[in-house]
């Protein structure tokens, strides 16, 4: 399993509804509007990384709103 945290920029006063619409996407565990250089926080999962990044690349980025995103994947050390 590979997870990661998605760090999203929306435009000006959608990071409400762009946390909403991500919530609702398979393979988000949480999506959330936060305060800071990044408006949204969303915690995804996936089978393997490929699968990680059609997940970013073909649902989230299409989500409307979306300015820019910056994936962190979890490490276990």
């Amino acid at each position: 399993m590979v997870q990661a945290y998605i760090l999203i920029q929306t435009d000006v006063g959608r990071a409400a509804s762009v946390a909403e619409s991500i919530a609702q996407l398979e393979g988000v565990a949480l999506a959330e509007d936060v305060t800071g250089p990044y408006d949204v926080i969303a915690r995804v999962e996936a089978q393997t990384v490929d699968e990680l990044g059609k997940l970013v690349i073909a649902k989230i980025q299409d989500v409307e709103g979306i300015t820019r995103t910056l994936t962190c994947t979890v490490v276990h050390v």
